[in-house]
C-alpha cells in the first residue's frame, strides 16, 4: 500500500527537517510526501529549508507543497503589502537568511531572492485532497464544503476549526496552531508541534497513523 508522509510547520528549522527526512522510510517513486506549509520565518535557516525542499521535488515523484500563512505574508511583503505585519511575525529571520538586513533596504519591494525560490512560493497549493484525507495549512470552516472555503481561512483559521467536531467527510491533516504533541481528534490531526520554539518537527505517516519526530 502506498503511504503518505505529512510534515508539519518547519519555520526555518533546517537541521530538524534534514534529520527527519533521513529517518523516514519513504519510497520516492510510490509514496507521497506532503508539506503542510510555513517553511519560513521565526527560525534562522529559511533559505536553506526552501533550497532543500526544492531539491526534494527533484527526487520524489509525488511531493505536495502547501501554502502557509507565512509564505503568503512573505509574498505580500515582497509586493510592499503589510510589511510591518510580516516583520512582526518572524519575517526578519527569513530576510537575514537571504542575507538581507531589514534596516538596510529603503523599500522592501527591492528585496531580491533567487528566482527558483520565488517560483516555489508562487507554486504552493491551498490544499491537497485524497480519497481519505484533506491536507490544509490552518484548517477549514465548519459547515462549508471544500470548494466553498475562503483562501484566507485555509491559511489562518484557528479556534473555529480546532474546537469543532464537524465531520468534513474526510480526516483533516493540518498545522498552523502549535501544540507540544500532535492534536488527534476523530475529525482532524494537527501536526504543528512548535519546532521553532524548542518543540519537535513532526511527520504523520498515513494510513498507519504513525508519528515520526525529531
Amino acid at each position: 500500500m502506498n503511504k503518505i508522509f505529512a510534515i508539519g510547520d518547519i519555520h526555518g528549522c533546517f537541521d530538524q527537517l534534514r534529520r527527519l527526512i533521513k529517518n523516514l522510510a519513504i519510497d520516492q517513486q510510490c509514496d507521497t510526501l506532503v508539506f503542510i506549509g510555513d517553511y519560513i520565518d521565526r527560525g534562522e535557516s529559511a533559505k536553506e529549508v526552501v533550497d532543500y525542499v526544492i531539491g526534494l521535488r527533484n527526487e520524489f515523484k509525488n511531493i505536495i507543497c502547501l501554502m502557509g500563512n507565512h509564505e503568503q505574508m512573505f509574498l505580500n511583503y515582497l509586493a510592499g503589502i503589510d510589511e510591518k505585519m510580516y516583520l512582526d511575525n518572524g519575517g526578519a529571520a527569513t530576510l537575514l537568511s537571504y542575507g538581507i538586513s531589514r534596516f538596510s533596504m529603503p523599500r522592501t519591494r527591492k528585496v531580491k531572492i533567487p528566482p527558483s525560490h520565488l517560483l516555489f512560493y508562487q507554486s504552493l497549493l491551498p490544499y491537497y485532497e485524497t480519497k481519505d484525507y484533506i491536507f490544509v495549512h490552518a484548517g477549514l470552516i465548519p459547515g462549508l464544503s471544500l470548494s466553498e472555503q475562503n483562501f484566507r481561512d485555509l491559511l489562518w483559521v484557528r479556534q473555529e476549526f480546532i474546537d469543532s467536531d464537524y465531520d468534513f467527510g474526510k480526516l483533516v491533516i493540518f498545522g498552523h496552531t502549535p501544540s507540544r504533541s500532535p492534536l488527534i481528534r476523530p475529525n482532524k490531526i494537527g501536526i504543528d508541534t512548535g519546532a521553532f520554539s524548542g518543540g519537535s518537527l513532526t511527520c504523520l505517516e498515513l494510513p498507519a497513523m504513525k508519528i515520526h519526530q525529531v
